[in-house]
């Protein structure tokens, strides 16, 4: 058994002249390879799963309106107004009353909120009515290895079950 040399953390996710053992239509897959590799104790450490391909995925969640925007202008207000009212408390000394500070300063979160909120819908002039999520994924995810173990990697990848199906997809 060898004993790992000490990388650098700017290394960490080199390979020395890496070379393909798989390409996978999942992360999933390409992790069972991984996992597949590591049970039949190969020395995992010469790999990477890289994600290759990458695509943006924007999600649409629902139209804005002027409702929905004044909505999310109220949620945000109440977590600014308590955010307040807590920052109030713990640093201010001799607060008369609790809850006319916490309120007051809930009134304050939520009008600004909505203000702030109005603002920003209002200045998109009808640009984007729509809220979405945007996220980058991979369409394959190819696993890597240190040319010096690549041959065996790929050797014992084909022991894997259901291996030599996938290679005629």
């Amino acid at each position: 058994m060898s004993i790992p040399q000490q990388r650098t953390l700017g290394s960490i996710f080199e390979l020395q002249f890496p070379q393909s053992v798989g390409i996978y239509s999942s992360y999933a897959d390409a992790q069972k390879a991984v996992d597949y590799l590591a049970d039949e104790k190969f020395e995992v450490q010469n790999l990477a799963i890289v994600g290759t391909d990458l695509k943006s995925v924007e999600r649409v969640l629902g139209r804005r309106t002027w409702s929905t925007v004044l909505l999310g202008g109220v949620q945000s207000g109440v977590s600014t107004g308590l955010l307040v009212a807590l920052v109030l408390l713990i640093f201010v000394p001799g607060v008369q009353s609790f809850l006319v500070l916490l309120l007051s300063s809930l009134a304050i979160g939520v009008l600004l909120g909505m203000g702030f909120a109005a603002i920003g819908y209002a200045m998109s002039r009808g640009r984007r009515d729509f809220t979405s999520v945007t996220q980058t994924v991979a369409t394959k995810y190819e696993v890597l290895c240190e040319h010096k173990a690549a041959a065996q990697a790929r050797e014992m990848l084909l022991k894997l079950p259901g291996a030599r199906a996938a290679a005629f997809e």
